[in-house]
């Protein structure tokens, strides 16, 4: 009896999704795993472009090893795949179809948001 009631509220509840607002990209942080498969992009927080110059770019990222580390806007650990990651993010190769765009950097006092 238990499981059913349980089961009757997780059908009636509303499940909480990332996508529910809006985008928030100076808000990202933890795993990240980027999918290149524009077929599974409904599954994705966002989208975002891999910008090649640095002054172009809404967010500054530096890639930690560890997640425990990466606990602040701008600092991602990269996730060994979708089920383990904090947020999913697909990468597009156009632009204008990115919610915003990244540019990886070196040096980790660099990392974060641009768009302030």
């Amino acid at each position: 009896m238990l499981s059913f009631i349980l089961t009757l509220l997780l059908a009636l509840l509303p499940a909480k999704t990332p996508a529910a607002g809006p985008l928030e990209p100076c808000k990202i942080f933890g795993s990240v795993y980027l999918e290149t498969d524009p077929g599974r992009r409904s599954y994705c927080y966002g989208t975002v472009y891999v910008e090649p110059e640095e002054a172009f770019a809404d967010v500054l990222i530096f890639k930690e090893n560890n997640k425990l580390f990466a606990d602040k806007p701008g600092l991602w650990a990269e996730a060994p795949a979708r089920d383990f990651a904090d947020y999913v993010l697909l990468v597009v190769t156009d632009r204008s179809r990115a919610d915003f765009s990244i540019h990886y950097t070196t040096v980790r006092s660099f990392a974060g948001c641009k768009t302030n």
